[in-house]
């Protein structure tokens, strides 16, 4: 025998009337119907619920225990099928998603604001992480999508690209290479360079494009986020190479072309593909898909 919250709501509609008659009409069915509503909750919990009388029926000692503790499940039930309600409807509900400091910094922020500008009562929480730290919160559950670069060997994840981030060497203004008309990879050879994080999956990129036109950086300091490594550069007047998204509003800084060398990666969005997203998830991967 199991127990369902249409023998709670019957049993709570005869505390709140007093009666089994007078709860019945409440409730919409006959008296014996709810009579024997009544006596499978009884037989549930293998006790008696009410003592009944000429008058009406009294709640036994059991029996007021279950009423507080049904009124706590029927209303926590209610508020969950009201909340799914509003999820569904992206008047409500939270997006977890993370990624590294490109995405976080300069990718996302529009989007969300975009996103939040139709569904105010969306929260984000965003998590700013290296791809594979992200990979492997998106696969635990800890997030339900990512931004990360690829390529992404594991199949078990849904991918979706996303944008062509492109890899640009930056100068302070008054640097020697700032105002040289043409630059050549052999220009980089001896120079001072702040750098991401090894084995960042950005840097991984940078190492590989400048050995392959056999020039090894000169990392003189490493950090992790954009925005900080171009204040460094600004400040110290080391090279640097960074996402061209973060150069937007830079004054102090300039992009300088390098002529033989090419290095861009592509951010795609992942979600688990065991997992099902929650409707605002959903929601804002397509915001983002159709914003790039």
């Amino acid at each position: 025998m199991t127990m369902d919250l249409q023998l709670i709501r019957s049993f709570l509609a005869v505390c709140d009337a007093g009666a089994i008659t007078a709860a019945s009409v409440q409730v919409n069915i006959t008296q014996p119907a709810l009579s024997r509503r009544i006596a499978q909750l009884e037989a549930f919990l293998g006790a008696d619920l009410f003592v009944r009388g000429r008058k009406g029926v009294e709640l036994t000692e059991v029996g007021i225990r279950v009423a507080e503790e049904g009124r706590l499940l029927v209303n926590r039930y209610d508020q969950l099928r009201a909340e799914i309600t509003r999820m569904k409807g992206l008047k409500g509900g939270t997006v977890r998603i993370g990624g590294g400091a490109t995405a976080v910094s300069f990718l996302l922020p529009e989007a969300i604001a975009v996103f939040q500008a139709r569904y105010p009562e969306i929260h984000f929480q965003l998590k700013e992480a290296g791809s594979s730290e992200v990979l492997r919160a998106v696969s635990d559950g800890a997030l339900e999508l990512g931004v990360v670069t690829m390529p992404v060997a594991n199949r078990d994840f849904d991918i979706k690209p996303l944008i062509s981030d492109k890899i640009v060497l930056v100068a302070r203004n008054d640097h020697p290479l700032a105002v040289k008309n043409n630059v050549h990879v052999e220009d980089l050879l001896g120079r001072s360079f702040v750098g991401f994080e090894a084995g960042s999956a950005i840097r991984q990129i940078i190492d590989t494009a400048l050995r392959d036109v056999a020039v090894e950086m000169n990392v003189v300091m490493e950090l992790r986020s954009i925005p900080a490594i171009l204040r460094m550069v600004a400040t110290t007047g080391n090279l640097a190479f960074v996402s061209r998204l973060g150069l937007k509003g830079q004054v102090d800084v300039s992009e300088i072309p390098v002529f033989g060398l090419k290095m861009e990666r592509q951010l795609a969005i992942i979600s688990k593909k065991s997992g099902r997203l929650s409707p605002a998830a959903r929601a804002f991967a397509e915001v983002l898909a159709i914003a790039r």
